[in-house]
C-alpha cells in the first residue's frame, strides 16, 4: 500500500500552535524584529514540537524541492559508512538526484541540528542512519513530507521506510556459534554502548544466546576515540592481563578486533585453539591480515543501494514505503572454530 506523504507544515500551523500571528512567527524564525523573550520561546517550542523547518528556498522556488538527497550518518572515519555511501552513489548517479552528507558523531543533539539545516533546503528525500532519534528529530522527519529511509537497523519501527539488518539477531547468531565451538569464558570489547545503539543491540543478542547456554560474559572493556587498531591492542592486553583464562573475545567491530588479533599473534597465542576471536562488519580492508578475523558482513553496500532505490522510486512514481531486512552470515575466518 502506497504511503501518503503528509502535508508540509506552514507558518500558519506554527501560528495556531503558539497562539501568535504569522508575522510574529516569521520574525522569530528569521531571528528578526522586536519580539519578547517569552513570545520567542513560545514560538520556538511550538515549531520544535510540530517539527517545523523554515524553507530557505526563496521566491518562485519556495514551493518546490531540490534534487538533493540528505544522507545523515554518524561518521566517515568509520569504514562502515563510506561503503554505504558507495551503494547510495551507485543508484543516484543514474538519476537526477545528488546525495549531500551530514555527520552527527553519534550525538542526538548534533543529529537534530544537521537534520534541521538540511531540511531547510527542501531535499527530495532523507537517508538517515539508525532508528533511534530524539523527539524533535522524529517530528521533523515526520513533518517533512518527503520519503525517509532509516538504514542499518531493523530492530524497531520506522518513521517511513527502513533497510538494514537485525543487530540483535546478528548477536544471537554469533553467540550460538561461540557456544557450538565449545568456548565458555568470553570477554566483550567494544565502543560505548550508550551512543552506538546497533552495537548495544548486538551485545544484547549475544548475551541472550549465551544465557540460554548457561554462560555469562566474564569481562568487558570499552573505549571511545582514538585509533581503533591501537585501542584494540590496548584493550585486549588489558583484558588478558586481568583474565588470562578467557577463551574467546568478541569485539563490537572488526577494526578493534584486528588490533586485538595482531596483539595475539605478536604474543604467540594459539588462535583459535586456546582462544577464539570475532568482530563485526566484514571490513574488506582487513583481508590482508596474516590471519582472517571471524566476522559478519553487515551488508553495507546493499543497504545503501536499496535505500537510494526506494528514494528514486518514490520520486518517480510515488512508490511504497518499505521495510527490508537483509541477512548477514558468519565468516568463520581463521579465528573461530566450527562447531
Amino acid at each position: 500500500m502506497t504511503k501518503q506523504d503528509p502535508r508540509p507544515l506552514t507558518l500558519r500551523d506554527v501560528s495556531e500552535a503558539s497562539g501568535v500571528s504569522e508575522m510574529t512567527v516569521s520574525r522569530v524564525l528569521r531571528n528578526r524584529g522586536d519580539v519578547s523573550a517569552a513570545t520567542r520561546e513560545k514560538v520556538l517550542q511550538a515549531a520544535k514540537r510540530l517539527g517545523y523547518v523554515p524553507n530557505k528556498i526563496a521566491g518562485a522556488l519556495a514551493s518546490q524541492r531540490v534534487n538533493l538527497v540528505a544522507v545523515i550518518i554518524p561518521s566517515m572515519s568509520n569504514l562502515v559508512f563510506p561503503e554505504v555511501m558507495t551503494g547510495i552513489n551507485r543508484v543516484l548517479e543514474t538519476t537526477d538526484l545528488q546525495p549531500v552528507v551530514g555527520l552527527t558523531d553519534y550525538l542526538p543533539e548534533k543529529e537534530e541540528k544537521v537534520l534541521y539545516e538540511m531540511l531547510s533546503w527542501r531535499p527530495s528525500g532523507v537517508i538517515i542512519a539508525g532508528l533511534e532519534h530524539s523527539d524533535a528529530a522524529r517530528a521533523m522527519l515526520k513533518a517533512a513530507g518527503i520519503p525517509v529511509v532509516e538504514v542499518m537497523d531493523t530492530d524497531g519501527l520506522p518513521i517511513d521506510s527502513m533497510v538494514g539488518i537485525s543487530h540483535r539477531r546478528a548477536g544471537r547468531e554469533m553467540g550460538r556459534a561461540i557456544l557450538e565451538a565449545g568456548y565458555r569464558r568470553i570477554g566483550f570489547l567494544g565502543t560505548g554502548l550508550g551512543l552506538d545503539h546497533r552495537a548495544r543491540k548486538r551485545f544484547e543478542g549475544l548475551t541472550e544466546a549465551l544465557a540460554k547456554g548457561g554462560i555469562e560474559i566474564a569481562d568487558q572493556e570499552f573505549y571511545s576515540g582514538g585509533s581503533a587498531l591501537a585501542k584494540g591492542r590496548e584493550m585486549t592486553a588489558a583484558m588478558m592481563t586481568r583474565n588470562p583464562d578467557l577463551d574467546f573475545l568478541y569485539y563490537s567491530n572488526d577494526l578493534i578486533g584486528a588490533g586485538g588479533l595482531l596483539w595475539m599473534i605478536e604474543k604467540g597465542y594459539d588462535v583459535p585453539g586456546s582462544i577464539g576471536m570475532a568482530g563485526f562488519n566484514g571490513v574488506r580492508l582487513l583481508k590482508g591480515l596474516p590471519r582472517q578475523l571471524a566476522t559478519m558482513d553487515s551488508c553495507r553496500d546493499e543497504i545503501g543501494s536499496l535505500a537510494a532505490q526506494i528514494i528514486a522510486d518514490r520520486m518517480k512514481d510515488g512508490g511504497e514505503a518499505q521495510s527490508i531486512e537483509l541477512t548477514p552470515k558468519i565468516d568463520f575466518g581463521d579465528t573461530l572454530r566450527r562447531g
